[in-house]
């Protein structure tokens, strides 16, 4: 395997340039999932055109089980933090949302969205083509870059936004280079998504049914 020196940075623009980007286009959020899903399996195939192999990208099958241990490992500590925070009054209420609780296509948005929009776009392009290419740091710094806009368009906090995702991305590298496969972090990266999407709607039904109670 060899990697010519101009190959990570202009990755990582790609990256940032296409994360700017995605955000905006008109095309929906089915249009929207399909662009990155096919944006992250469209870098590995210039990976491996490049001259990468799926061991450095982190595809090699070999490496499946290895991935569901640790990953699944990781997915059940994230669930069982969310169970956790879910219990306690104080803490389930900072997970109300009432646009993101209430949406009408959410079990779509886990069931599609999610996993292939977001998971699969990401761990391909940022855990495998990009750790492989620029390694796990810069593409954490990456990572965390790629989130600017949607934090923008959503009204969120760009520093803390870069800042959790860049961490998360950190993670979710070491993750893919304990079990030398992508798997590892997308198992975590999915139950860490899907799993704040159904903390937020059972917090926001909770509170609902709540209000109403009260109000009888």
């Amino acid at each position: 395997m060899k990697v010519r020196l101009w190959q990570g940075p202009v990755a990582a623009a790609a990256a940032v340039g296409l994360g700017a980007m995605l955000p905006t286009r008109r095309v929906g959020p089915r249009g929207r999932a399909a662009l990155a899903a096919g944006a992250g399996i469209g870098a590995v195939l210039l990976a491996r055109a490049s001259g990468l192999d799926r061991t450095a990208l982190g595809l090699d099958p070999s490496r499946i089980r290895a991935g569901l241990r640790w990953g699944g490992v990781a997915a059940t500590v994230i669930g069982g933090a969310y169970l956790s925070a879910l219990t306690v009054p104080v803490l389930r209420a900072r997970f109300v949302d009432e646009t993101g609780g209430g949406r009408d296509d959410f079990y779509e948005w886990i069931g599609v969205h999610i996993p292939m929009g977001t998971v699969l776009a990401e761990e391909l392009l940022f855990r495998g083509v990009l750790t492989t290419l620029i390694g796990p740091f810069p593409q954490a710094v990456v990572f965390g870059l790629w989130h600017v806009r949607p934090a923008l368009l959503a009204g969120d906090s760009v520093p803390g936004t870069v800042l959790v995702t860049g961490l998360s991305g950190l993670v979710f590298a070491w993750l893919r280079r304990g079990s030398g496969s992508v798997l590892a972090p997308a198992l975590a990266h999915l139950a860490l998504n899907v799993g704040g999407a159904v903390a937020v709607r059972v917090a926001t039904a909770a509170r609902t049914g709540d209000e109403k109670h009260g109000g009888t």
